[in-house]
């Protein structure tokens, strides 16, 4: 199936405010779909059904008030141990959501389902081998995640990760990992990608899920307070040091700690709660703002870039 990354010219830049676990929300995503570009959330932020069914009615009446919005996506983890995967699938498959972004393995029949009734799947990959095995199970595009993302990580430099993923397959790139402007988001266009992937600029937004206290600390950081480390959760992710430090967690001591060794179970309960995940473009997160306003200044560098670019030449 092939992909139209304009969605019907609904798109005024080659953007996905990237879903993020108990950051996005339906408001998020509508305000970004209001913009021009592609706004998402994580299934599993709801909790429980009936909270992502809740969370469907507000998309389905906060679309039906906008002319032209941009695409919309749903992130699911599809791994057998997402013990949710069969009821929050039904809901999508029912709701006929778009695009679903998938995470955690790549099952043929699961995509097949998808496709069935005529929406798209784009999933995560950290390294050409899964890129492989996504399109193999017949994944419409890729979410390339490279090293500086934000929550789990890829480890890749982003450069690297899209020429080793372009080597063994045509499929659409989606390019996540570090960026936060609008200049950004033309460099991976420039690189080959179809769309760019912004998260951690679009915490501090007065429509996130996140805290006044995480959004206020986030303002005051930049990419050396974000900390990568496996210890928490067992897999790849970066985290914001100060947020360490607050729950009695030193971070130098995890970066000693020896790979496959994970933290006491204390620690690792905070997460997400107490301790904040984020990617290394948290340097550009200057004051809380509504996300319509960021997305809008976004789209004008990008299309500032692109006529710098077509002037120089």
């Amino acid at each position: 199936m092939s992909v139209d990354f304009t969605f019907g010219g609904s798109m005024k830049a080659p953007l996905c405010v990237a879903p993020m676990f108990l950051v996005s929300n339906p408001a998020l995503t509508l305000a970004a779909c209001s913009r021009g570009v592609m706004g998402g959330f994580p299934a599993h932020s709801t909790r429980t059904r009936e909270g992502f069914v809740q969370w469907l009615d507000e998309m389905a009446a906060g679309l039906a008030e906008l002319e032209n919005p941009g695409p919309w996506a749903v992130n699911l983890v599809v791994h057998g141990t997402n013990e949710r995967l069969e009821g929050d699938l039904a809901l999508c498959i029912e709701r006929k959501i778009p695009i679903i972004l998938t995470s955690k393995g790549a099952p043929k029949d699961v995509f097949s389902r998808i496709h069935d009734y005529g929406g798209l799947v784009f999933h995560d990959v950290a390294s050409a081998r899964h890129a492989e095995k996504a399109a193999e199970a017949g994944a419409d595009a890729l979410i390339a995640v490279a090293s500086g993302a934000g929550g789990k990580t890829g480890t890749i430099n982003p450069f690297a990760l899209l020429n080793e993923i372009r080597d063994v397959t045509d499929k659409p790139i989606i390019l996540a990992g570090g960026m936060s402007t609008g200049r950004d988001v033309f460099a991976a266009e420039a690189m080959g990608a179809s769309l760019a992937y912004i998260g951690t600029r679009f915490i501090a937004t007065k429509e996130s899920l996140s805290d006044d206290y995480t959004q206020q600390m986030m303002i005051g950081c930049s990419a050396k307070d974000i900390l990568f480390t496996t210890a928490l959760s067992g897999a790849p992710q970066n985290w914001v040091r100060p947020t360490l430090i607050e729950e009695g967690i030193d971070p130098d001591a995890l970066l000693a700690m020896k790979p496959g060794t994970t933290v006491k179970a204390t620690a690792a309960k905070a997460r997400y709660s107490k301790i904040k995940s984020a990617g290394q473009g948290i340097g550009m997160i200057k004051a809380v703002e509504s996300a319509a306003d960021l997305c809008d200044r976004i789209i004008a560098e990008y299309q500032d870039a692109k006529r710098s670019i077509a002037t120089a030449g």
